[in-house]
Protein backbone atom coordinates (compact mmCIF):
# COMPACT_ATOMS: atom_id res chain seq x y z
CA UNK A 1 0.00 0.00 0.00
CA UNK A 2 1.46 3.60 -0.70
CA UNK A 3 1.42 6.29 0.97
CA UNK A 4 1.19 9.91 -0.34
CA UNK A 5 3.51 12.58 1.23
CA UNK A 6 0.06 14.76 1.79
CA UNK A 7 -0.92 11.88 4.43
CA UNK A 8 2.46 12.17 5.76
CA UNK A 9 2.37 16.25 6.36
CA UNK A 10 -0.32 15.66 8.29
CA UNK A 11 0.56 12.90 10.77
CA UNK A 12 3.98 15.08 10.77
CA UNK A 13 1.52 18.49 11.60
CA UNK A 14 0.27 16.38 14.65
CA UNK A 15 3.58 16.05 16.27
CA UNK A 16 4.55 19.93 15.81
CA UNK A 17 1.17 20.99 16.92
CA UNK A 18 -0.24 17.57 19.31
CA UNK A 19 -0.61 16.36 22.56
CA UNK A 20 0.40 13.45 24.08
CA UNK A 21 -2.47 11.75 23.15
CA UNK A 22 -1.64 12.33 19.40
CA UNK A 23 1.85 10.56 20.06
CA UNK A 24 0.75 7.52 21.72
CA UNK A 25 -1.81 6.66 18.98
CA UNK A 26 0.74 7.80 15.73
CA UNK A 27 4.42 6.75 17.36
CA UNK A 28 4.85 3.10 16.80
CA UNK A 29 5.77 1.05 19.74
CA UNK A 30 9.29 2.18 20.05
CA UNK A 31 10.67 5.16 17.49
CA UNK A 32 14.49 6.17 17.15
CA UNK A 33 15.01 10.25 17.30
CA UNK A 34 17.43 12.30 17.12
CA UNK A 35 17.93 15.88 18.08
CA UNK A 36 20.63 18.73 19.01
CA UNK A 37 21.66 17.29 22.53
CA UNK A 38 19.28 14.33 22.30
CA UNK A 39 19.19 10.84 20.54
CA UNK A 40 17.74 8.03 22.00
CA UNK A 41 15.39 4.92 20.97
CA UNK A 42 12.30 5.79 22.74
CA UNK A 43 9.07 3.69 24.18
CA UNK A 44 6.41 5.42 22.98
CA UNK A 45 4.76 6.50 26.41
CA UNK A 46 8.21 8.29 26.68
CA UNK A 47 8.19 9.69 23.87
CA UNK A 48 4.50 10.85 24.89
CA UNK A 49 6.21 12.49 27.59
CA UNK A 50 8.30 15.20 26.11
CA UNK A 51 4.87 17.16 24.80
CA UNK A 52 4.48 18.15 28.29
CA UNK A 53 6.21 21.48 27.89
CA UNK A 54 4.10 24.66 28.18
CA UNK A 55 6.38 26.00 24.96
CA UNK A 56 4.71 23.68 22.46
CA UNK A 57 4.66 24.74 18.91
CA UNK A 58 1.58 27.27 17.76
CA UNK A 59 2.09 26.79 13.76
CA UNK A 60 4.58 24.75 11.34
CA UNK A 61 5.10 25.36 7.87
CA UNK A 62 6.74 22.34 5.56
CA UNK A 63 8.06 22.12 2.35
CA UNK A 64 8.75 18.79 1.63
CA UNK A 65 12.17 17.86 0.15
CA UNK A 66 11.84 14.14 -0.75
CA UNK A 67 9.84 10.94 -0.13
CA UNK A 68 10.81 7.51 -0.66
CA UNK A 69 8.94 4.28 -0.10
CA UNK A 70 11.25 1.54 -0.83
CA UNK A 71 8.48 -0.99 0.50
CA UNK A 72 4.70 -0.97 0.82
CA UNK A 73 5.21 -0.81 4.61
CA UNK A 74 8.14 1.66 4.98
CA UNK A 75 8.41 5.14 3.78
CA UNK A 76 11.21 8.31 4.61
CA UNK A 77 9.76 12.10 4.24
CA UNK A 78 12.52 14.86 4.18
CA UNK A 79 11.37 18.57 4.67
CA UNK A 80 12.31 21.93 5.75
CA UNK A 81 10.62 22.96 9.07
CA UNK A 82 9.42 26.60 9.85
CA UNK A 83 7.78 26.52 13.39
CA UNK A 84 6.88 29.40 15.99
CA UNK A 85 6.38 28.36 20.08
CA UNK A 86 4.70 30.19 22.16
CA UNK A 87 5.48 33.61 22.83
CA UNK A 88 7.02 34.22 19.21
CA UNK A 89 9.76 31.70 19.28
CA UNK A 90 11.08 30.81 16.09
CA UNK A 91 12.68 28.01 14.60
CA UNK A 92 13.90 26.32 11.74
CA UNK A 93 15.30 22.68 10.50
CA UNK A 94 15.50 19.95 8.01
CA UNK A 95 13.30 17.53 9.44
CA UNK A 96 13.67 13.66 8.02
CA UNK A 97 10.75 10.79 9.92
CA UNK A 98 10.62 7.18 8.96
CA UNK A 99 7.44 5.53 8.84
CA UNK A 100 6.09 1.96 9.15
CA UNK A 101 2.75 0.76 8.43
CA UNK A 102 1.03 -1.31 11.07
CA UNK A 103 -2.57 -2.79 11.26
CA UNK A 104 -3.97 0.63 12.76
CA UNK A 105 -1.77 2.71 10.30
CA UNK A 106 1.11 4.65 9.67
CA UNK A 107 3.61 4.76 12.78
CA UNK A 108 6.56 7.20 13.36
CA UNK A 109 9.29 4.99 13.83
CA UNK A 110 12.26 7.43 12.81
CA UNK A 111 12.77 11.24 13.83
CA UNK A 112 15.46 13.54 13.53
CA UNK A 113 15.82 17.46 12.90
CA UNK A 114 18.79 19.51 12.06
CA UNK A 115 18.37 23.25 13.13
CA UNK A 116 18.77 25.90 10.25
CA UNK A 117 20.44 28.88 10.49
CA UNK A 118 17.47 31.30 11.38
CA UNK A 119 18.65 33.87 8.86
CA UNK A 120 18.23 31.27 6.04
Amino acid sequence: MTVSSDELLELERGFWTGDADFYKANADTECLVAFPGMSAAMANSDLADTVKDPKRWTSVEMDVKGMVQPGTDVAMLTYEARAERKGGEPYAALVSSGYVRRLDGWKLMFHSQVPLDKKS
